[in-house]
């Protein structure tokens, strides 16, 4: 059995999926096409034994904003990673991929490292550990081995693969000619022709040495500061916080840019299985499997005369119907509506800038804000009042605090509270409710079972989020966190 260490990429927010995908809870995180995140079903598809291989404990890659995402995702998996690595900023891949070798060459410098971006949909897992168990054929010879997916269309969002042959069907690693940038629809075409170009999956196997000799002949600025970040990482809570100073020293840089496309020492695996990285509204209705009229539909969605449509309702109570529809993608959210031309879902980032540039909640955060013990929702939001909907996990707990500007009542709905007000700490069912003054220390917790739910009635003179003051948390969290 081959030892092969998973290293999560699940840092990024993407802006092609907005409204349901946002920069406070991106794609990755997210069931988009079944009963888990994507996230989830990366770590459960590099888990376990196959073709020969044996996935170890992974090593995620994230940043601080995603740290209890991760953390909450991966545990009700019942996966334990190896470590979780903060970012202290974004810096795009290279500078993750390098940090995961130069940690995993510690741990085990004759394993292999698989990298994953944590948001494709892989669903067949036996070919794709029989496409891992060739790249290891080539990775213990001391090659980069990245991965090209067999095109069934002239895709202009995904860059390509050249091979120096045709693929002859057996799966085995090639060598690489060159890498094409992302093509207009006319030279996607072309290379859909040829037969020897495949779509670019950002899938990377490699030994740590091998990698960590690639960054030092072709992005040596990038490799001390990276090394300093992680051999000065502060361990949080079972987190790795990697060194923000050596970490701002470094470029913004993918790694295909940095090493990938000046080393001489790549091989490609390709994959003929079925591939997605869900870059768009049109890839997820592909994914989801349109009818025979091209329709496909989520949540409470209803189509009527409909071609070729996605409808997605991703709101509790929300009915989206469309009549007389065509190539049109209608996404609704409690907070947002999109409602674009399927072949425009590429541009539908713009709209998060055009939205960011109007000051607008909407373009980055959910109405939902996911933390650490749960969940919470605003439901009305008034000058001086704001009321709220929080959901605390079995066994969770809020921090012990205080507000120095509001006053809150907390109505209990589904389950047991246990509430701390100043000394007095009681238990609280369903249609029980208590009363926080203004200054008073207090604290939530879910002693039970079964999810807490409650509603909070705020009212004061500031309800923003950044009234908080903090005495104990066992999240290590700071004001607003």
């Amino acid at each position: 059995m081959k030892h092969v260490y998973p290293v999560l990429l699940c840092g990024g927010s993407g802006t092609r999926l907005w409204p349901l995908s946002r920069k406070s809870y991106p794609k990755q995180f997210v069931p988009l096409v079944g009963q888990q995140t994507l996230f989830q079903d990366t770590a459960a598809r590099l888990t376990g034994q196959g073709a020969g291989l044996a996935f170890q404990r992974p090593v995620v890659l994230t940043n601080a904003d995603f740290r209890f995402i991760v953390t909450a995702q991966l545990s009700a998996l019942q996966i334990d990673p190896m470590a979780v690595m903060i970012e202290p900023f974004g810096r795009n891949t290279a500078p993750s991929v390098l940090a995961a070798a130069l940690y995993l060459d510690k741990v085990d410098p004759d394993a292999l490292v698989l990298v994953a971006p944590a948001d494709h949909v892989l669903p067949d897992t036996a070919a794709f550990h029989a496409a891992v168990a060739e790249g290891a054929k080539a990775a213990e010879q001391g090659r980069l081995v990245t991965f090209g997916i067999t095109p069934d269309r002239p895709e202009t969002g995904y860059g390509y693969l050249q091979l120096a042959q045709r693929p002859d069907g057996s799966g085995a690693a090639l060598p690489l000619a060159r890498f094409v940038e992302k093509p207009d629809l006319a030279r996607a075409k072309v290379l859909l022709g040829q037969g020897d170009c495949l779509w670019n999956a950002g899938i990377f196997l490699f030994k740590p040495r091998d990698m960590i000799a690639a960054f030092a002949a072709h992005a040596p600025d990038l490799v001390d500061p990276v090394r300093a970040a992680v051999d000065q990482a502060r361990p949080d809570l079972g987190l790795l916080r990697l060194d923000p100073g050596a970490w701002g020293q470094l470029r913004d840089i993918s790694v295909d840019h940095a090493v990938m496309e000046k080393a001489d020492n790549l091989s490609v695996v390709p994959y003929d299985g079925v591939w997605s990285d869900l870059g768009g509204w049109e890839s997820v209705w592909r994914e989801m499997g349109p009818d025979a009229d091209g329709v496909a539909l989520g949540g409470n969605a209803t189509a009527i005369d409909c071609a070729d449509t996605l409808l997605r309702s991703e709101a509790e109570g929300l009915q989206i119907v469309g009549i007389g529809l065509k190539n049109i993608v209608a996404i609704a959210m409690p907070d947002a509506v999109l409602v674009a031309d399927m072949s425009r879902a590429q541009d539908v980032k713009r709209v998060v800038d055009i939205l960011r540039e109007k000051g607008a909640a909407q373009a980055e955060t959910l109405p939902r804000d996911h933390r650490p013990w749960g969940w919470f929702e605003s439901l009305a939001l008034g000058g001086r009042f704001q009321v709220k909907r929080i959901l605390v996990h079995p066994g969770a707990a809020l921090s012990l605090q205080s507000h120095v500007h509001r006053s809150e009542h907390w109505v209990v709905v589904e389950g047991t509270a246990r509430v701390t007000v100043g000394d007095e700490v009681k238990l609280l069912t369903e249609n029980q409710s208590v009363y926080v003054p203004v200054g008073a220390i207090h604290r939530l917790e879910n002693p039970g079972k079964l999810p807490m739910v409650m509603i909070e009635v705020q009212t004061g003179a500031y309800v923003g989020e950044d009234d908080i003051i903090r005495y104990e948390d066992v999240y290590g969290r700071q004001a607003r966190e």
